[in-house]
């Protein structure tokens, strides 16, 4: 599990990101342009749907 602040692969350079830390009881999210003003916390069983779901769009 990386619980480093990281961008998904996908995210273009315009700048319009979150980065994601994910930790063992879910992830925290956060603007890159505004990282000073905090993050969005999701509690793992919420993360992992929000994952499956993302994941079952792309195929």
């Amino acid at each position: 599990m990386n619980t480093d602040w990281h961008k998904s692969t996908y995210s273009n350079t315009g700048g319009n990101c979150v980065e994601v830390r994910e930790l063992a009881t879910g992830a925290l999210v956060r603007d890159t342009q505004n990282r000073d003003t905090g993050h969005l916390e999701f509690p793992a069983d919420q993360w992992a749907g929000l994952l499956a779901g993302v994941r079952a769009d792309q195929s």
